[in-house]
């Protein structure tokens, strides 16, 4: 054989194995989250790890890191546009430093309910939201539900002036502080992890959460006057790196696209069966008191916060506020 011809049929043969190689390695994909693999998010990201693999298992495999395994919702919004994992969903007020528009979901009793949250986020502003930080590495894919929050506290309460003076747990967010601040209490923002604890050392003497957090975190045990407030909302936003988002073939993002659809819907679905049955589960507790506040009663609440929608629109966006607003169906 000539030296050309063995030079070629090497080539050749490193060529074959360099694309058996590719073809037998696939891309490990990082999701990394906060909570336990039986949640609505854990959930989700299991059905979209399960999707990709069986549709695209000969190009990507999906690590997930659940319960904080590998970091926590203030890291993951840095970590996304570093490209050091390409999937999260941390809460949407974890975005504080890439954008002031998301504190839309903060502020109190702007959404009637859950309802109004998919309405608002199917619509052009809400779609709009989910990318608009695509410029600082940050693209989001949909929205991730927890539910509507509920107000506790470790003594009687009905009325706004019956907050005053106590100390609430709030997350960190400037505008879930200035909710507290309008019923003349204070906040003190922790992480979640934290909250039971200081519930029990008397360190907050209140909280607000859904009843799936409620329920889970045992939170009743300190806290067993609860009111039907609905007062807001605590979503997640699923993210991934732009580049990484922008440099998948067409066919393989679109079929991303489906499969994180399908799973966020999945697991929206499980928050909401989970929030409806750990309701029930609290309201028949003994030593609990659940208040359901009248129509006139919550009226007197929204008046209280309502001035913090006008407080930040400048800062939110006049047209965010409003198009949030237009879906209210009255409380």
């Amino acid at each position: 054989m000539s030296v050309a011809a063995s030079l070629k049929s090497a080539l050749f043969t490193v060529l074959l194995c360099l694309s058996i190689g590719a073809h037998a390695e696939p891309q490990t994909l990082i999701f990394a989250h906060v909570v336990g693999e039986n949640t609505p998010k854990g959930k989700m990201a299991e059905m979209f790890k399960s999707m990709v693999e069986r549709r695209l298992g000969d190009h990507y495999r999906v690590d997930i890191y659940p319960n904080t395994q590998l970091m926590d919702d203030d890291e993951a919004p840095f970590a996304i546009p570093e490209g050091r994992i390409h999937f999260a969903a941390p809460a949407l007020s974890k975005f504080e430093q890439f954008t002031e528009r998301l504190k839309v979901y903060d502020l109190p009793f702007l959404f009637a309910n859950m309802g109004a949250v998919d309405e608002f986020q199917r619509g052009p502003i809400g779609q709009e939201l989910l990318t608009h930080m695509a410029g600082e590495g940050i693209y989001g894919l949909g929205y991730l539900h927890n539910g509507m929050k509920q107000l506790t506290l470790a003594t009687p309460f009905e009325r706004p002036e019956d907050m005053a003076g106590q100390r609430f747990r709030s997350m960190q967010s400037d505008v879930l502080v200035r909710q507290f601040e309008r019923l003349n209490a204070e906040a003190l923002p922790m992480a979640f992890s934290q909250v039971y604890q200081a519930l029990a050392d008397d360190v907050v003497q209140g909280q607000e959460n859904t009843w799936s957090n409620i329920y889970s975190q045992r939170f009743y045990d300190h806290q067993p006057y609860m009111m039907v407030s609905n007062h807001g909302v605590l979503d997640y936003m699923v993210i991934t790196p732009t580049e990484f988002w922008q440099s998948l073939p067409e066919d393989h993002r679109f079929f991303f696209e489906y499969a994180m659809d399908m799973s966020i819907k999945y697991g929206n679905a499980v928050a909401l069966a989970k929030n409806t049955n750990d309701r029930i589960e609290i309201e028949r507790m003994s030593n609990v008191t659940v208040m359901v506040p009248t129509e006139e009663q919550l009226r007197r609440w929204q008046q209280v916060m309502e001035p913090l929608w006008n407080e930040y629109e400048a800062i939110i966006g006049k047209e965010v506020i409003d198009a949030a607003r237009a879906l209210q169906s009255g409380i």
